[in-house]
């Protein structure tokens, strides 16, 4: 069996936790099992009934759960894992989930990887993963030696997808919680002073790179995004070490990690370490004036010219097309 402990977010399962459901269903089919899931929170008895494609859920539900409770989370995964036995463990790589997991381990004397991108399964059984490790500068092939394999899912390395059957069977499972298991837990969460679309939510993402030249240049990108509506703005790290762009705007393997349906890339050359960031976009649209840039040959469409002319164009259509 494949234990999937689970994140929820204003009520809802969150997308990371949407993603770690279809890496351990994929994960499934390869080794023959079937999968559970754990769900840690206040309301959380509700969401079960969503989770198809997964034989049982099970659950911990509290009053006192509103928020993360490091702790206490802890002692209920760690004890989900020693009543159930599963093969193999997997949660979300958000900053919660690594912590968790991280306790989890340190509990049950267990190995952990962080961050995992890929799984390889070899006659039926999970031999190896390779992780994101170093801010994302490092990719490396883990083997896990103990039992049941714990792993956390890099965010966006696997796209969520629904799945038909059965609603699951609901356990609830009961763990002795004394005091002590709450004197941490999460009081508050303050959300970025950055405003609008995050990278990482916007459904068009528009990245700008040494091609643009100049900070000022980026308006122009922030006028294109206005216009297209749920679109945001980010950046290579040539443009965020010129200081074009703050950092937070950084695309790549020491910055976000974006998944948008459609990524459009003003002026950037397609370096390795920038396309791992943004290689689950579902499309990616490329231009730059150089016909032999690396990122031709992953890119969806391909404009081969001078952004500083392409980009008005776009908008000055745009804005026709909107009457504006």
């Amino acid at each position: 069996m494949i234990l999937a402990i689970l994140e929820t977010a204003k009520n809802a399962l969150s997308e990371a936790s949407l993603e770690t459901v279809t890496a351990a269903r994929d994960l499934a089919q390869k080794t023959n099992d079937s999968v559970a899931a754990l769900l840690i929170g206040k309301g959380v008895r509700a969401l079960a009934a969503s989770l198809r494609g997964v034989s049982a859920v099970l659950i911990a539900d509290d009053e006192r759960f509103e928020s993360y409770v490091p702790e206490a989370f802890a002692k209920i995964a760690a004890a989900a894992i020693t009543q159930k036995s599963p093969k193999i463990v997997l949660a979300p790589g958000t900053e919660t989930g690594n912590d968790l997991m991280a306790r989890v381990g340190a509990r049950l004397n267990l190995g952990l990887a962080t961050n995992c991108t890929e799984f390889f399964v070899e006659n039926g059984a999970l031999k190896r993963v390779t992780r994101s490790n170093w801010g994302g500068s490092l990719l490396e092939e883990v083997e896990i030696l103990s039992s049941p394999i714990v792993l956390t899912l890099a965010p966006h390395a696997i796209a969520a997808q629904s799945a038909n059957g059965a609603a699951p069977s609901v356990e609830t499972l009961s763990v002795a919680l004394s005091e002590k298991e709450f004197r941490v837990r999460v009081r508050e969460l303050i959300p970025s002073e950055k405003k609008g679309i995050s990278l990482t939510d916007a459904k068009v993402v528009i990245g700008g790179g040494r091609g643009m030249g100049s900070a000022e240049a980026f308006q122009m990108l922030e006028e294109l995004a206005a216009l297209i509506g749920n679109a945001a703005v980010g950046a290579t790290r040539v443009a965020t070490n010129n200081n074009w762009r703050p950092h937070s705007d950084q695309i790549g393997q020491t910055g976000a990690q974006i998944a948008p349906d459609l990524y459009i890339a003003c002026g950037i050359s397609g370096a390795i370490q920038h396309m791992v960031g943004c290689k689950n976009s579902k499309k990616i649209l490329a231009i730059n004036k150089d016909a032999e840039a690396p990122i031709f040959q992953r890119a969806d469409y391909g404009v081969i010219g001078d952004l500083h002319q392409i980009v008005p164009a776009l908008i000055a259509e745009l804005k026709r097309l909107k009457g504006a």
